[in-house]
């Protein structure tokens, strides 16, 4: 484990890689990363490079996504974010919001990458 995800997020984010392994996908990587929200943080609109499998281990996350309607996410629920797809998460509190998210990204890309919010 390191002790931070090295991207665009983690200068506002608190991001500890839990791990990164070969895929048995053909040019695809497996990350996975615990990151910490502080309330009333966002992350701000970002993408990454393939998709993202998210559950939210503790606290409140307002997730927006570009073309899809806002998810109100709570301790124990899951989420998916497409490849590519611009989306920005903000813990609405109380306390600390922390999500454990598996990337199944392309190992030559940053693994997040900020983007012009939508719209």
């Amino acid at each position: 484990m390191t002790d931070d995800a090295h991207d665009a997020l983690a200068g506002r984010l608190k991001r500890t890689e839990v791990q990164r392994r070969t895929s048995s996908i053909p040019g695809r990587i497996i990350v996975q990363v615990l990151t910490e929200i502080p309330d009333g943080v966002e992350s701000g609109w970002h993408t990454h490079p393939g998709e993202e499998v998210g559950y939210i281990v503790a606290g409140s996350v307002e997730m927006r996504i570009s073309g899809a309607d806002t998810l109100h996410l709570e301790a124990g629920s899951g989420f998916l974010i497409p490849p590519g797809t611009p989306h920005n998460a903000k813990d609405v509190g109380p306390g600390t919001g922390r999500m454990l998210s598996t990337y199944l990204v392309d190992p030559d890309a940053p693994l997040a990458s900020f983007v012009d919010p939508p719209g």
